[in-house]
């Protein structure tokens, strides 16, 4: 399988997977609240990505108008009999197109585009969303509001027991955040490796070095890559509504031992919307002498 063909894996998800995400509540009210706080009564919006359209759906509430974008045709019919099901089908419009590549004919007020995967990887969010930008500018001279309006990316050193009755594999996994699991400890507090705001430059490439301090005596064999995305920033009321991606864990190539108090580093670089591959192989861990 080509590398290209490997991107292309995670922007596809077919409807019988959509209803993890229509019955994740975190992710549901999060973004219902925050298209309550974002999108003016009487407003015109647009999805990228819309897939099932419950958020075009949340986004009419308000909304005169929503157009929603998406490629998959099968998600396209699915959601204009959803959306007519629920009584939406003269608020929004469903078109089969190409994110990458849409400009509205006129302005629009809100743009919602979750193409979000763990660490900004696999999808097209920022590929689309940087796309959009250059167009929108030169049509019409300004920019809409985004939702999510910045995604902040961390990191974290880990412990994690890879042991599965007795069958060792160290492999990539996922975590529901907030979620405790036995087999996961921390060995250090998060650390920001970058921040996204939608508005400003939206970069291709991400590379980081940073820096934790190990909490105990520990063998250090994974990183968690958190993701955290600020969908509606309130700054009267001097809050953010907030939903997290599902926590990445990946395993490093060789263990690490660790004491208290040491300093740990870690460099990676990976491509905006790469592959989980190719942040894991750039992955180098080391102690630093204190």
């Amino acid at each position: 399988m080509q590398s290209d063909e490997v991107i292309q894996l995670g922007q596809f998800i077919p409807l019988h997977y959509h209803h993890h995400m229509l019955g994740d509540d975190a992710r549901t009210s999060a973004f219902k609240s925050a298209l309550s706080h974002v999108v003016p009564v009487g407003a015109s919006v647009l999805e990228f990505g819309s897939g099932t359209g419950v958020l075009s759906f949340f986004a009419a509430q308000r909304a005169a108008h929503v157009t929603a974008v998406e490629y998959n045709p099968a998600l396209v019919q699915a959601s204009r009999r959803i959306l007519k099901e629920n009584g939406s089908e003269n608020k929004v419009t469903v078109l089969q197109a190409d994110a990458s590549a849409f400009t509205p004919e006129e302005p629009v007020d809100v743009v919602i585009c979750e193409m979000l995967h763990s660490a900004l990887l696999r999808e097209k969010q920022l590929e689309v969303i940087r796309k959009f930008k250059l167009r929108y500018v030169a049509r019409f001279g300004s920019l809409p509001r985004f939702v999510p309006e910045a995604t902040i990316l961390a990191a974290q050193p880990l412990s994690q027991d890879y042991d599965y009755q007795g069958y060792k594999a160290a492999v990539p996994l996922f975590q529901d955040a907030g979620a405790q699991s036995s087999r996961s400890k921390d060995r250090s507090a998060p650390v920001s490796y970058a921040t996204v705001d939608y508005r400003q430059a939206i970069p291709e490439k991400f590379e980081a070095k940073i820096r934790f301090e190990i909490l105990d005596k520990s063998e250090i064999n994974a990183i968690r890559f958190i993701t955290k995305n600020l969908l509606a920033i309130l700054p009267e009321e001097r809050r953010s509504i907030d939903w997290h991606n599902q926590h990445l864990v990946l395993p490093l190539q060789s263990p690490i031992q660790a004491k208290a108090g040491n300093t740990m580093e870690i460099q990676f670089a990976y491509d905006a919307g790469g592959p989980i591959e190719m942040l894991g192989e750039s992955m180098q861990c080391n102690i630093l002498q204190n």
